[in-house]
């Protein structure tokens, strides 16, 4: 509405933001693109609001919902160069960069940023060599990029992506213009949609991270579907998104309800979440029989994972990135001078650098944590005594 969108495009624009398969599928997952999501959103509320009314304290409002977007991911920081673009592309707002709000919202948002960089000068800068080391590219992958485009035009939603691709289209022609009016959420998500496609030609891009610009493209393609309702095809098409939102994540229940092995030819997507209570039951068979004191892990997920399964009794540690967890509470200790199992994807672990961190390395074979054995749901599982180092403190980095 701040952007001249009449009551039926907001409310539309409003309807597909939550039948968007990444909000709708994804964001029970605990991530921090919901937060981000969140303050980034409210970011714009803010800052439109500003402009319109001139008043000095919804500057104030986006300066903290901009500090609060950056503290929960360091993506938030494109949010200052995307709303100084929009001033400064629009003629008539160009004054308000000579007023005293928008600086007086970006002290407030770096003195919030400012916690999490003085945390970094304590702590050897971990989060910002391990976020802004992916910036370099060490490679040319433009595999990635179709990816992207793939995975995005499919998370949208096809039908509220093809909306949102009409809309761009018509944005580029004078002579079609979209509404609302779209250059704030156009100049604002620019910065970072540029970084994404540049990112993508060197590495993956996680199919959540674009989940900032998701607002933005609801109202984006909301607006299209205004113009494009005079016609009978294009008004059946906005009918039918969230047809086609239920239709798939009714699929997907359907999948989860089918066994792996039934879904061997297609692909099984929903491999991730499966198995886990026999995996688990098997892994301590194992680790019993072998006479293992605990169990460590080379990620954060199979660690947090196992840890909740009832079946497992013993302690579980996540053996990489020790750093991660210097600030929280020990839990139970790990007696390292006991043997244990060290378990992963057998593509992700590897016996060489296991032999860096025990004298002792012996693989016990692998096994699927699914009716089907595949490179996704295969875990190598090695026997691992007399540790060369302090495990608990320095990790076993490979």
């Amino acid at each position: 509405a701040l952007l001249g969108a009449n009551r039926a495009t907001a409310a539309r624009a409003g309807l597909w933001f939550n039948v968007m398969l990444l909000p709708l599928a994804g964001g029970f997952l605990a991530v921090p693109d919901a937060p981000a999501s969140l303050f980034w959103l409210t970011t714009l509320v803010c800052v439109l609001r500003a402009v319109r009314s001139s008043s000095w304290r919804w500057w104030v409002a986006a300066g903290l919902a901009a500090g609060l977007a950056s503290l929960s991911k360091y993506s938030a920081l494109f949010l200052a160069p995307g709303i100084f673009t929009w001033l400064m592309s629009t003629p008539t707002l160009r004054a308000q960069l000579g007023r005293s709000g928008p600086w007086l919202a970006c002290l407030i948002a770096a003195g919030l940023f400012g916690l999490n960089v003085e945390w970094n000068a304590h702590h050897h800068w971990l989060t910002f060599h391990k976020q802004f080391g992916r910036v370099t590219p060490h490679r040319f992958a433009p595999r990635y990029l179709v990816e992207l485009v793939i995975g995005q035009f499919l998370l949208v939603n096809p039908l509220i992506a093809i909306f949102v691709g009409k809309a761009f289209i018509a944005s580029t022609r004078q002579d079609r213009p979209t509404t609302p009016a779209m250059a704030p959420l156009i100049a604002t998500s620019a910065p970072f949609v540029v970084y994404l496609l540049v990112h993508s030609l060197h590495d993956r891009v996680q199919a959540h991270w674009a989940a900032p610009i998701y607002p933005a493209l609801a109202v984006y393609a909301a607006g299209a579907a205004e113009h494009l309702s005079r016609r009978r095809l294009w008004r059946d098409l906005a009918l039918a998104a969230p047809i086609v939102a239920a239709a798939i994540i009714g699929a997907a229940f359907v999948g989860l309800a089918l066994s792996s092995d039934r879904l061997r030819w297609v692909g099984d997507l929903t491999a991730p979440v499966r198995g886990w209570p026999t995996f688990a039951a098997r892994l301590e068979t194992v680790r019993r029989q072998s006479g293992a004191a605990w169990i460590g892990t080379l990620s954060y997920g199979a660690a947090a994972q196992l840890a909740d399964e009832d079946a497992i009794r013993a302690p579980v540690l996540q053996l990489t990135e020790r750093e991660r967890w210097t600030t929280l509470a020990a839990g139970q200790t790990i007696d390292f001078s006991k043997p244990g199992l060290v378990v992963d994807l057998a593509r992700r672990a590897g016996r060489a650098a296991l032999n860096r961190c025990f004298d002792r390395v012996q693989p016990l074979g692998e096994f699927s944590r699914t009716d089907t054995a595949s490179p996704k749901t295969s875990y190598a599982i090695f026997y691992v005594s007399q540790a060369r180092r302090n495990i608990m403190r320095d990790g076993c980095e490979g």
